[in-house]
């Protein structure tokens, strides 16, 4: 199973959102690093709509995320960019 197809399984899950997009964003770190081709799940981006995060506030969004997403931290993700939103936010498209 791919980082991004567990990370699709772990918010749909626990968030039961209206709509949920996982990017894989590696290629474009590409020689951030040295030893760092792009290759592989390292860096990824989530857009999802969910209504758990209604009346929560930006940061309080990116911690439930965060913290549902612990494991792929500690399994080699580095880097996760989060939009989040409310059914009916700006942002919620």
């Amino acid at each position: 199973m791919t980082v991004k197809s567990r990370i699709e399984d772990r918010l749909s899950e626990a968030l039961s959102p209206e709509r949920l997009e996982v990017v894989n964003e590696s290629h474009l770190h590409a020689g951030h690093q040295p030893d760092f081709s792009g290759a592989g799940e390292t860096h990824m981006r989530v857009r999802i709509v969910s209504a758990a995060f209604s009346g929560m506030g930006r940061v309080a969004r990116h911690r439930v995320v965060n913290e549902l997403l612990k494991d792929e931290f500690n399994a080699g993700l580095h880097a996760l960019a989060i939009e989040a939103a409310a059914p009916g936010e700006p942002g919620a498209r």
